[in-house]
């Protein structure tokens, strides 16, 4: 069986912004904005997986697109902010980029598959 590298990535982005707001300090509303977010990245994969149709799964697909650069918002105000440092801000931005360009991919490949 294949892997499914935008689910591993998803839940890989989920989990270490979740260890990441249990180790520094920043106002609460950043904490929940950006875990839910980037849950929602992870969440938004999972549900693709059992869409109803290719419809509803693009429908997932780009609206974990939107939450992926949320996150990444969140991410870049923690750094302009002094709440990360600039290693740990690149590491978290280049796999939302990552993930964020499995997604517009598998989006253009569902486009082209429906004509």
């Amino acid at each position: 069986m294949a892997k499914n590298y935008l689910l591993i990535y998803s839940e890989q982005l989920a989990i270490e912004i979740e260890l990441l707001c249990q180790k520094i300090k920043a106002p609460s509303n950043t904490f929940f904005q950006i875990r839910k977010s980037s849950s929602s990245v992870y969440a938004n994969i999972r549900e693709a997986n059992y869409g109803q149709s290719k419809a509803d799964m693009l429908s997932k697909f780009e609206i974990a697109i939107k939450e992926c650069s949320e996150t990444e918002g969140w991410l870049q105000l923690l750094y302009n902010t002094k709440g990360i440092d600039e290693e740990t801000y690149k590491n978290y931005r280049n796999l939302c980029g990552r993930i964020r360009r499995m997604f517009i991919a598998s989006c253009r490949t569902l486009k082209e598959n429906a004509k």
